[in-house]
């Protein structure tokens, strides 16, 4: 089954789907050793890097989901950053390892 290569990226914890995106407008992305194009469809068996890097993609049925309640105390806001430097929740949440 394919899934949008911006979908797919996302999903790896790399940056948000517009985020991924702008890397595909920029050809930052490739796909079986040729520049990915934007809504580009790809598969479990396809081969895909970042910068020259490569990008183990686990299908979506694969992908774990954590759910973690946070009581956030009064003065953090829930950004992930802030142009103001106030303390953010992620600063307290633990790294999710993959995925955001």
């Amino acid at each position: 089954m394919s899934e949008r290569l911006q979908k797919v990226l996302a999903r790896t914890g790399l940056g948000s789907r517009r985020l991924m995106e702008d890397w595909i407008r920029s050809g930052r992305v490739e796909v079986n050793g040729q520049i990915a194009q934007l809504g580009q469809r790809v598969e479990d068996r396809d081969r895909i890097r970042v910068d020259g890097r490569p990008i183990r993609i686990l299908p979506a049925a694969q992908s774990r989901h954590r759910v973690i309640l946070y009581n956030k105390p009064e003065g953090e806001v829930s950004s992930r950053k802030d142009e103001r430097q106030r303390p953010t929740v992620f600063d307290h949440l633990p790294d999710p390892g993959q995925g955001r």
